[in-house]
Protein backbone atom coordinates (compact mmCIF):
# COMPACT_ATOMS: atom_id res chain seq x y z
CA UNK A 1 0.00 0.00 0.00
CA UNK A 2 2.84 2.37 0.93
CA UNK A 3 4.68 1.59 -2.32
CA UNK A 4 1.57 2.29 -4.33
CA UNK A 5 0.81 5.64 -2.71
CA UNK A 6 4.35 7.03 -2.84
CA UNK A 7 4.45 7.57 -6.64
CA UNK A 8 1.11 9.34 -6.43
CA UNK A 9 2.38 11.59 -3.67
CA UNK A 10 5.55 12.43 -5.61
CA UNK A 11 3.45 13.23 -8.67
CA UNK A 12 1.21 15.63 -6.76
CA UNK A 13 3.91 17.30 -4.63
CA UNK A 14 7.63 16.89 -5.18
CA UNK A 15 9.99 17.76 -2.33
CA UNK A 16 12.69 20.31 -3.01
CA UNK A 17 16.41 19.63 -2.55
CA UNK A 18 19.22 21.46 -0.70
CA UNK A 19 20.46 22.90 -4.01
CA UNK A 20 17.06 24.13 -5.24
CA UNK A 21 16.79 27.67 -6.58
CA UNK A 22 13.95 30.04 -7.36
CA UNK A 23 11.50 28.75 -9.97
CA UNK A 24 9.82 30.70 -12.76
CA UNK A 25 6.46 30.27 -11.03
CA UNK A 26 7.81 32.08 -7.98
CA UNK A 27 9.11 34.87 -10.19
CA UNK A 28 5.64 35.07 -11.73
CA UNK A 29 4.19 35.39 -8.23
CA UNK A 30 6.59 38.24 -7.45
CA UNK A 31 5.27 40.15 -10.46
CA UNK A 32 2.01 40.60 -8.56
CA UNK A 33 3.95 42.28 -5.78
CA UNK A 34 5.31 44.84 -8.23
CA UNK A 35 1.70 45.89 -8.70
CA UNK A 36 0.96 45.46 -4.98
CA UNK A 37 3.68 47.82 -3.78
CA UNK A 38 2.83 50.36 -6.49
CA UNK A 39 -0.89 50.20 -5.72
CA UNK A 40 -0.43 50.62 -1.98
CA UNK A 41 1.79 53.69 -2.27
CA UNK A 42 -0.27 55.29 -5.04
CA UNK A 43 -3.52 54.98 -3.13
CA UNK A 44 -2.03 56.25 0.12
CA UNK A 45 -0.25 59.17 -1.53
CA UNK A 46 -3.58 60.60 -2.75
CA UNK A 47 -4.76 61.29 0.81
CA UNK A 48 -2.12 60.66 3.43
CA UNK A 49 -3.18 60.93 7.06
CA UNK A 50 -1.80 59.14 10.12
CA UNK A 51 -4.69 56.69 9.95
CA UNK A 52 -4.10 56.01 6.24
CA UNK A 53 -0.38 55.58 6.88
CA UNK A 54 -1.16 52.98 9.52
CA UNK A 55 -3.53 51.28 7.06
CA UNK A 56 -0.67 51.13 4.55
CA UNK A 57 1.55 49.41 7.10
CA UNK A 58 -1.21 46.96 8.02
CA UNK A 59 -1.82 46.00 4.39
CA UNK A 60 1.92 45.73 3.79
CA UNK A 61 2.36 43.41 6.79
CA UNK A 62 -0.53 41.24 5.58
CA UNK A 63 0.91 41.08 2.07
CA UNK A 64 4.30 40.20 3.53
CA UNK A 65 2.82 37.30 5.49
CA UNK A 66 1.19 36.00 2.33
CA UNK A 67 4.45 36.32 0.40
CA UNK A 68 6.60 34.64 3.03
CA UNK A 69 4.12 31.74 3.23
CA UNK A 70 4.57 31.19 -0.50
CA UNK A 71 8.36 31.41 -0.05
CA UNK A 72 8.27 28.72 2.66
CA UNK A 73 6.16 26.53 0.42
CA UNK A 74 8.58 26.98 -2.48
CA UNK A 75 11.51 26.11 -0.24
CA UNK A 76 9.98 22.85 0.93
CA UNK A 77 8.51 21.73 -2.42
CA UNK A 78 9.27 22.18 -6.11
CA UNK A 79 6.90 24.98 -7.07
CA UNK A 80 7.03 24.14 -10.80
CA UNK A 81 6.30 20.40 -10.51
CA UNK A 82 3.23 18.24 -9.87
CA UNK A 83 0.11 20.10 -8.80
CA UNK A 84 2.03 23.07 -7.38
CA UNK A 85 1.83 25.15 -10.60
CA UNK A 86 -1.98 24.94 -10.44
CA UNK A 87 -1.99 25.94 -6.77
CA UNK A 88 0.47 28.70 -7.63
CA UNK A 89 -1.77 30.10 -10.35
CA UNK A 90 -4.73 30.10 -7.93
CA UNK A 91 -2.56 31.92 -5.40
CA UNK A 92 -1.42 34.47 -8.00
CA UNK A 93 -5.02 35.15 -9.04
CA UNK A 94 -6.21 35.49 -5.45
CA UNK A 95 -3.29 37.80 -4.60
CA UNK A 96 -3.96 39.99 -7.63
CA UNK A 97 -7.64 40.30 -6.71
CA UNK A 98 -6.65 41.04 -3.11
CA UNK A 99 -4.39 43.87 -4.27
CA UNK A 100 -7.09 45.12 -6.62
CA UNK A 101 -9.54 45.26 -3.73
CA UNK A 102 -7.12 47.10 -1.42
CA UNK A 103 -8.76 50.54 -2.00
CA UNK A 104 -12.02 49.17 -0.58
CA UNK A 105 -10.50 46.82 2.00
CA UNK A 106 -11.44 49.11 4.88
CA UNK A 107 -14.68 50.54 3.50
CA UNK A 108 -16.79 49.60 0.50
CA UNK A 109 -16.06 52.05 -2.33
CA UNK A 110 -19.45 51.68 -3.96
CA UNK A 111 -18.69 48.85 -6.35
CA UNK A 112 -20.96 45.92 -7.01
CA UNK A 113 -18.79 43.61 -4.91
CA UNK A 114 -18.26 44.37 -1.20
CA UNK A 115 -14.61 45.34 -0.98
CA UNK A 116 -13.86 44.24 2.61
CA UNK A 117 -15.40 40.81 2.02
CA UNK A 118 -13.51 40.32 -1.26
CA UNK A 119 -10.24 41.29 0.42
CA UNK A 120 -10.83 38.94 3.35
CA UNK A 121 -11.93 36.07 1.10
CA UNK A 122 -8.86 36.41 -1.12
CA UNK A 123 -6.59 36.40 1.91
CA UNK A 124 -8.27 33.25 3.19
CA UNK A 125 -7.82 31.52 -0.18
CA UNK A 126 -4.11 32.45 -0.27
CA UNK A 127 -3.36 31.21 3.23
CA UNK A 128 -5.52 28.09 2.93
CA UNK A 129 -3.85 27.10 -0.34
CA UNK A 130 -0.42 27.35 1.27
CA UNK A 131 -1.41 25.36 4.35
CA UNK A 132 -3.17 22.72 2.27
CA UNK A 133 0.10 21.89 0.52
CA UNK A 134 1.82 21.33 3.87
CA UNK A 135 -1.18 19.34 5.12
CA UNK A 136 -1.01 17.02 2.12
CA UNK A 137 2.72 16.49 2.57
CA UNK A 138 2.38 15.80 6.31
CA UNK A 139 -0.78 13.70 6.19
CA UNK A 140 1.12 10.53 7.15
CA UNK A 141 2.61 12.11 10.29
CA UNK A 142 -0.01 12.24 13.09
CA UNK A 143 1.91 14.74 15.23
CA UNK A 144 2.47 17.20 12.40
CA UNK A 145 -1.10 16.69 11.19
CA UNK A 146 -2.45 17.75 14.60
CA UNK A 147 -0.23 20.83 14.50
CA UNK A 148 -1.54 21.71 11.06
CA UNK A 149 -5.14 21.52 12.24
CA UNK A 150 -4.27 24.06 14.89
CA UNK A 151 -2.41 26.14 12.31
CA UNK A 152 -5.51 26.38 10.10
CA UNK A 153 -7.22 28.24 12.94
CA UNK A 154 -4.96 31.28 12.54
CA UNK A 155 -6.00 32.34 9.00
CA UNK A 156 -9.61 31.46 9.82
CA UNK A 157 -9.64 33.72 12.87
CA UNK A 158 -7.69 36.44 11.04
CA UNK A 159 -10.13 36.35 8.12
CA UNK A 160 -13.10 36.58 10.49
CA UNK A 161 -11.53 39.63 12.15
CA UNK A 162 -10.98 41.25 8.75
CA UNK A 163 -14.63 40.66 7.83
CA UNK A 164 -15.80 42.21 11.10
CA UNK A 165 -13.38 45.11 10.63
CA UNK A 166 -14.83 45.78 7.18
CA UNK A 167 -18.50 45.60 8.14
CA UNK A 168 -19.02 46.54 11.80
CA UNK A 169 -17.41 50.02 12.02
CA UNK A 170 -19.66 51.39 9.27
CA UNK A 171 -22.69 50.75 11.47
CA UNK A 172 -21.36 52.79 14.40
CA UNK A 173 -22.52 56.39 14.79
CA UNK A 174 -19.17 57.97 15.78
CA UNK A 175 -16.62 57.93 12.96
CA UNK A 176 -13.59 58.41 15.20
CA UNK A 177 -14.54 55.41 17.33
CA UNK A 178 -15.30 53.38 14.21
CA UNK A 179 -11.87 54.06 12.69
CA UNK A 180 -10.12 53.15 15.94
CA UNK A 181 -12.09 49.91 16.23
CA UNK A 182 -11.35 48.98 12.63
CA UNK A 183 -7.61 49.53 13.00
CA UNK A 184 -7.63 47.58 16.27
CA UNK A 185 -9.36 44.61 14.61
CA UNK A 186 -6.86 44.64 11.73
CA UNK A 187 -3.99 44.79 14.20
CA UNK A 188 -5.44 41.86 16.12
CA UNK A 189 -5.78 39.85 12.89
CA UNK A 190 -2.10 40.43 12.12
CA UNK A 191 -1.08 39.49 15.65
CA UNK A 192 -3.04 36.25 15.38
CA UNK A 193 -1.21 35.29 12.19
CA UNK A 194 2.27 36.35 13.28
CA UNK A 195 2.08 34.90 16.79
CA UNK A 196 0.52 31.64 15.61
CA UNK A 197 3.12 31.35 12.86
CA UNK A 198 5.92 31.92 15.36
CA UNK A 199 4.63 29.50 17.99
CA UNK A 200 2.93 26.78 15.95
CA UNK A 201 4.62 26.98 12.57
CA UNK A 202 8.27 26.50 13.48
CA UNK A 203 8.64 23.49 11.18
CA UNK A 204 8.02 25.72 8.16
CA UNK A 205 11.13 27.76 8.88
CA UNK A 206 13.36 24.69 8.64
CA UNK A 207 15.13 25.83 5.48
CA UNK A 208 15.82 22.98 3.07
CA UNK A 209 17.66 25.09 0.48
CA UNK A 210 19.65 28.00 1.87
CA UNK A 211 20.31 29.31 -1.65
CA UNK A 212 16.62 29.37 -2.49
CA UNK A 213 15.64 31.05 0.78
CA UNK A 214 18.27 33.79 0.44
CA UNK A 215 17.48 34.32 -3.23
CA UNK A 216 13.74 34.66 -2.65
CA UNK A 217 14.23 37.39 -0.05
CA UNK A 218 16.82 39.19 -2.16
CA UNK A 219 14.37 39.21 -5.06
CA UNK A 220 11.54 40.74 -3.03
CA UNK A 221 13.91 43.48 -1.86
CA UNK A 222 14.65 44.12 -5.54
CA UNK A 223 10.92 44.30 -6.24
CA UNK A 224 10.54 46.95 -3.54
CA UNK A 225 13.49 48.92 -4.90
CA UNK A 226 11.91 48.67 -8.33
CA UNK A 227 8.76 50.26 -6.94
CA UNK A 228 10.78 53.26 -5.74
CA UNK A 229 12.27 53.60 -9.23
CA UNK A 230 8.77 53.48 -10.71
CA UNK A 231 7.80 56.23 -8.26
CA UNK A 232 10.69 58.28 -9.63
CA UNK A 233 9.70 57.70 -13.23
CA UNK A 234 5.95 58.10 -13.02
CA UNK A 235 5.31 60.28 -10.01
CA UNK A 236 1.81 60.45 -8.53
CA UNK A 237 0.11 61.36 -11.82
CA UNK A 238 1.53 58.70 -14.14
CA UNK A 239 4.01 61.04 -15.77
CA UNK A 240 6.30 63.96 -14.95
CA UNK A 241 7.27 67.01 -17.00
CA UNK A 242 10.99 67.27 -17.67
CA UNK A 243 11.84 70.41 -15.71
CA UNK A 244 14.94 71.38 -13.78
CA UNK A 245 13.48 70.62 -10.32
CA UNK A 246 12.11 67.27 -11.53
CA UNK A 247 15.48 66.29 -13.03
CA UNK A 248 17.32 67.25 -9.84
CA UNK A 249 14.83 65.37 -7.68
CA UNK A 250 15.08 62.30 -9.93
CA UNK A 251 18.89 62.23 -9.79
CA UNK A 252 18.92 62.67 -6.03
CA UNK A 253 16.18 60.09 -5.62
CA UNK A 254 18.01 57.45 -7.66
CA UNK A 255 21.15 58.17 -5.64
CA UNK A 256 19.32 57.25 -2.45
CA UNK A 257 17.84 54.14 -4.09
CA UNK A 258 21.33 53.07 -5.18
CA UNK A 259 22.61 53.57 -1.63
CA UNK A 260 19.79 51.42 -0.23
CA UNK A 261 20.58 48.74 -2.82
CA UNK A 262 24.27 48.86 -1.94
CA UNK A 263 23.63 48.63 1.81
CA UNK A 264 21.83 45.31 1.33
CA UNK A 265 23.30 43.67 -1.77
CA UNK A 266 26.96 44.62 -1.73
CA UNK A 267 27.93 42.36 1.18
CA UNK A 268 25.03 41.54 3.50
CA UNK A 269 23.05 39.40 1.05
CA UNK A 270 26.12 37.24 0.33
CA UNK A 271 27.16 37.04 3.99
CA UNK A 272 23.71 35.97 5.19
CA UNK A 273 23.42 33.26 2.56
CA UNK A 274 26.85 31.91 3.49
CA UNK A 275 25.96 31.82 7.19
CA UNK A 276 22.70 30.05 6.35
CA UNK A 277 24.63 27.47 4.31
CA UNK A 278 27.05 26.93 7.19
CA UNK A 279 24.29 26.44 9.76
CA UNK A 280 23.85 22.72 10.36
CA UNK A 281 21.67 22.54 13.49
CA UNK A 282 17.94 23.15 13.36
CA UNK A 283 17.92 25.90 16.03
CA UNK A 284 20.41 28.08 14.16
CA UNK A 285 18.61 27.72 10.85
CA UNK A 286 15.31 28.49 12.56
CA UNK A 287 16.74 31.67 14.08
CA UNK A 288 18.20 32.81 10.77
CA UNK A 289 15.20 31.93 8.62
CA UNK A 290 12.57 33.34 10.97
CA UNK A 291 14.29 36.32 12.59
CA UNK A 292 16.90 37.49 10.07
CA UNK A 293 14.82 36.83 6.96
CA UNK A 294 11.09 36.71 7.66
CA UNK A 295 10.89 39.32 10.42
CA UNK A 296 13.83 41.66 9.75
CA UNK A 297 13.28 41.78 6.00
CA UNK A 298 9.85 43.29 6.62
CA UNK A 299 11.30 46.63 7.89
CA UNK A 300 13.86 46.50 5.08
CA UNK A 301 11.05 46.33 2.51
CA UNK A 302 8.74 48.66 4.45
CA UNK A 303 11.47 51.30 4.63
CA UNK A 304 11.82 51.27 0.85
CA UNK A 305 8.04 51.54 0.39
CA UNK A 306 7.84 54.49 2.80
CA UNK A 307 10.70 56.22 1.00
CA UNK A 308 8.91 55.70 -2.33
CA UNK A 309 5.73 57.13 -0.80
CA UNK A 310 7.54 60.26 0.37
CA UNK A 311 9.24 60.56 -3.00
CA UNK A 312 5.88 60.62 -4.80
CA UNK A 313 4.75 63.66 -2.83
CA UNK A 314 8.07 65.43 -3.31
CA UNK A 315 7.99 64.85 -7.08
CA UNK A 316 4.42 66.14 -7.23
CA UNK A 317 5.59 69.37 -5.62
CA UNK A 318 8.63 69.60 -7.90
CA UNK A 319 6.46 69.15 -11.01
CA UNK A 320 3.91 71.80 -9.95
CA UNK A 321 4.63 75.02 -11.90
CA UNK A 322 3.14 77.09 -9.06
CA UNK A 323 5.63 75.73 -6.54
CA UNK A 324 8.83 77.71 -5.78
CA UNK A 325 11.95 76.50 -7.62
CA UNK A 326 13.31 74.53 -4.66
CA UNK A 327 9.93 73.45 -3.41
CA UNK A 328 7.94 74.16 -0.30
CA UNK A 329 9.25 73.31 3.20
CA UNK A 330 9.25 69.55 3.59
CA UNK A 331 7.26 69.50 6.83
CA UNK A 332 7.32 67.10 9.75
CA UNK A 333 4.86 64.52 8.45
CA UNK A 334 6.29 63.97 4.97
CA UNK A 335 9.81 64.43 6.28
CA UNK A 336 9.28 61.66 8.81
CA UNK A 337 8.05 59.36 6.04
CA UNK A 338 10.94 60.18 3.66
CA UNK A 339 13.78 60.16 6.19
CA UNK A 340 12.12 57.53 8.38
CA UNK A 341 11.82 55.12 5.46
CA UNK A 342 15.55 55.31 4.74
CA UNK A 343 16.39 55.00 8.44
CA UNK A 344 14.07 52.00 8.82
CA UNK A 345 15.76 50.24 5.90
CA UNK A 346 19.23 50.82 7.34
CA UNK A 347 18.09 49.66 10.78
CA UNK A 348 16.76 46.46 9.21
CA UNK A 349 20.11 45.92 7.47
CA UNK A 350 21.99 46.50 10.73
CA UNK A 351 19.62 44.10 12.51
CA UNK A 352 20.34 41.40 9.94
CA UNK A 353 24.10 41.86 10.48
CA UNK A 354 23.59 41.36 14.20
CA UNK A 355 21.22 38.39 14.05
CA UNK A 356 23.07 36.54 11.28
CA UNK A 357 26.72 37.30 12.10
CA UNK A 358 26.59 38.86 15.58
CA UNK A 359 28.24 42.00 14.22
CA UNK A 360 27.29 45.49 15.35
CA UNK A 361 27.69 47.80 12.38
CA UNK A 362 28.18 51.11 14.13
CA UNK A 363 28.56 53.03 10.90
CA UNK A 364 25.06 52.11 9.77
CA UNK A 365 23.67 53.00 13.18
CA UNK A 366 25.60 56.27 13.13
CA UNK A 367 24.07 57.06 9.74
CA UNK A 368 20.61 56.46 11.19
CA UNK A 369 21.55 58.71 14.10
CA UNK A 370 22.72 61.42 11.69
CA UNK A 371 19.43 61.27 9.78
CA UNK A 372 17.56 61.60 13.06
CA UNK A 373 19.76 64.49 14.24
CA UNK A 374 19.38 66.61 11.10
CA UNK A 375 15.64 65.91 10.73
CA UNK A 376 14.31 68.78 12.91
CA UNK A 377 16.30 71.29 10.84
CA UNK A 378 15.88 69.69 7.41
CA UNK A 379 12.11 69.46 7.73
CA UNK A 380 11.99 73.28 7.71
CA UNK A 381 13.94 73.77 4.45
CA UNK A 382 12.64 73.42 0.85
CA UNK A 383 12.02 69.89 -0.34
CA UNK A 384 14.85 69.68 -2.88
CA UNK A 385 17.32 70.92 -0.28
CA UNK A 386 16.04 68.28 2.13
CA UNK A 387 16.46 65.61 -0.56
CA UNK A 388 20.06 66.78 -1.13
CA UNK A 389 20.76 66.34 2.59
CA UNK A 390 19.12 62.90 2.56
CA UNK A 391 21.17 61.78 -0.46
CA UNK A 392 24.45 63.12 0.99
CA UNK A 393 23.98 61.63 4.46
CA UNK A 394 22.76 58.26 3.15
CA UNK A 395 25.39 57.97 0.43
CA UNK A 396 28.22 59.03 2.73
CA UNK A 397 27.06 56.67 5.46
CA UNK A 398 26.86 53.66 3.14
CA UNK A 399 30.26 54.52 1.59
CA UNK A 400 31.74 54.84 5.10
CA UNK A 401 30.25 51.45 5.99
CA UNK A 402 31.77 49.86 2.87
CA UNK A 403 35.26 51.26 3.43
CA UNK A 404 35.29 50.30 7.09
CA UNK A 405 34.73 46.54 6.70
CA UNK A 406 38.45 45.79 7.04
CA UNK A 407 38.78 42.95 4.54
CA UNK A 408 35.56 41.19 5.56
CA UNK A 409 33.72 42.49 2.50
CA UNK A 410 36.46 41.21 0.17
CA UNK A 411 36.42 37.73 1.74
CA UNK A 412 32.63 37.43 1.57
CA UNK A 413 32.45 38.57 -2.03
CA UNK A 414 35.39 36.39 -3.09
CA UNK A 415 33.74 33.34 -1.55
CA UNK A 416 30.49 34.16 -3.34
CA UNK A 417 32.35 34.51 -6.64
CA UNK A 418 34.13 31.17 -6.18
CA UNK A 419 30.80 29.47 -5.42
CA UNK A 420 29.26 30.99 -8.55
CA UNK A 421 32.18 29.88 -10.75
CA UNK A 422 32.06 26.35 -9.31
CA UNK A 423 28.31 26.10 -9.87
CA UNK A 424 28.65 27.35 -13.45
CA UNK A 425 31.40 24.82 -14.16
CA UNK A 426 29.33 21.97 -12.74
CA UNK A 427 26.29 23.00 -14.78
CA UNK A 428 28.37 23.29 -17.95
CA UNK A 429 29.81 19.82 -17.38
CA UNK A 430 26.35 18.31 -16.89
CA UNK A 431 25.03 19.99 -20.04
CA UNK A 432 27.96 18.70 -22.08
CA UNK A 433 27.19 15.18 -20.89
CA UNK A 434 23.42 15.20 -21.31
CA UNK A 435 22.33 17.93 -23.74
Amino acid sequence: MGNGSEPRRSWIIRSAAPGSRTTRLELFYDLVFVFAFLNVTTLTASELTPANLYRLLLVLALLWWSWTGFARMGNAFRADQGMLPLIGVVTVAATFLLVLSTPSAFANSGGWLPGPLVFAACYFVIRTAQLTVFAWADRADPARRRGLRMRFLAPTVATALLVVAGTLPGRLPQERFAVGLQLALWTLALLVEYVAGTVLGQQWWVVLSAGHWAERHALIVLVALGESIIALGLGPKRGLPLTGPVAIAALLGITVVAALWWAYFDTLAFAMEQVLHQARDRATRLRLARTAYTFLHLPIVAGIILYALGLKDLLAEAADPHTPAWGLPLGDFWGAILFGGVALHLLGVAGCWWVALREIHWRLLTTVGALTAVAPFVFRVPELVALIVLAVVTGAGVAWETRGENGHRRRVRQLALEEQIAAEAEQSHWRQQHL
